[in-house]
């Protein structure tokens, strides 16, 4: 696919400002919601028809990944192991309230009960909108409503998480594999096998240019492979690829669609934000977790914003990568499933 020069470095300009303005004024995740945010504005103001190279934001997700693989330890995975089975339950139980609350509201609105549903899981976009489709669900509603409750998370939890939890050395947190080592540029080849896991894995796995990234770093990392830090430029480069991707796939009057009913889908998603912080903070009472690796391990975002948002706030990125990694798993291949099987049994008992 050709792409225009001039677009390309349109997008660019508008996103590397909306970035700058955020980090100016010091708020959450900069460099993915100040672009993310300038594009949307400057695309739904301009009707300007902008662009970026899927190749640029999965490089962004490779790095992040990689990035994310860093901060695993050998004894991540024993940390990890304990927490599972309260977990998933407790996942569970965020799924289940998530669905009887979408089937709640049908009754008050002029939406029905299959949509709803399908556009307040906490799960893929892309996955909630096909599995949807399978039942007869309104494609464009699930659309518009996917994007509410994505566009809440990724603004609102970061924010919160960070105003909330802000440790003295936070700043420390954020650099610490910056400058990691001064290895000999030939290490950096060792990167080549994470980035062909991500390559390889991105027909089996969700978002396999983190994960497939992320996991063959972090066994590299536990067997003594000597891996070199990543610049701060890297960083950067990466979370503004991202916030361009998500950028340009959002625009103010897709969100009009969904008219008088965004408000309502929005509700639903503070009340899932909350339920998440509250059982955030029961995981770390009952476990070694602390209160913010429990939280943003919970929190219903993307796996890419709450683990960056741990390295901000000096909570343990790699239990938090690994639980959103479990969670966005579980998701995905069981809950789309499960509501086909349900709604296609409701409908054909309704048949009779």
């Amino acid at each position: 696919m050709k792409y225009s020069f001039t677009k390309l470095l349109e997008t660019y300009i508008v996103a590397f400002l909306g970035g700058f303005l955020f980090y100016t004024f010091q708020a959450p995740l900069p460099w993915i919601l100040g672009s993310m945010t300038a594009l949307i504005l400057w695309r739904s103001l301009t009707n300007r028809q902008l662009e970026s190279p899927v190749l640029l934001s999965n490089s962004g997700f490779v790095i992040l990944g990689i990035y994310f693989g860093l901060s695993f330890t050998a004894t991540t995975f024993t940390t990890v192991i304990p927490y599972l089975l309260p977990f998933l339950f407790i996942t569970l139980l965020l799924i289940t309230f998530s669905i009887i609350n979408s089937l709640l509201v049908t009754r008050f609105i002029a939406v029905d009960k299959i949509t709803s549903v399908f556009g307040t899981i906490p799960g893929g976009l892309s996955e909630m909108v096909a599995a949807g489709e399978s039942v007869k669900a309104n494609s464009s509603l699930v659309v518009v409503f996917q994007t509410v409750r994505l566009m809440t998370v990724v603004f609102l939890v970061p924010f919160i998480v960070v105003h909330l939890f802000q440790p003295a050395e936070a700043a420390i947190a954020l650099n610490s594999q910056l400058n990691k080592n001064e290895l000999s540029y030939f290490y950096y080849l060792w990167y080549f096998l994470s980035i062909l896991a991500g390559y390889f894995l991105r027909h089996y796995v969700p978002a396999a240019f983190v994960i497939g990234p992320m996991a063959m770093t972090a066994i590299l990392q536990i067997t003594g492979v000597p891996l070199p830090g990543l610049s701060h430029f890297l960083i950067v480069f990466a979370q503004l690829t991202v916030g361009t991707s998500i950028g340009l796939k959002m625009t103010l009057k897709d969100l009009k669609i969904g008219g008088k009913y965004c408000g309502v889908y929005f509700v639903l998603t503070l009340l899932l934000i909350g339920l998440s912080f509250v059982f955030g903070y029961l995981l770390s009472s009952l476990t070694s977790l602390s209160i913010q690796t429990a939280v943003l391990s919970l929190a219903p975002g993307g796996l890419v914003e709450m683990v960056l948002t741990a390295e901000l706030i000096g909570a343990d990125a790699a239990v938090v990568s690994s639980l959103q990694f479990i969670r966005l798993l579980f998701i995905l291949l069981f809950v789309p499933s499960l509501l086909k099987w349900w709604f296609g049994k409701s409908s054909k008992a309704a048949d009779f």
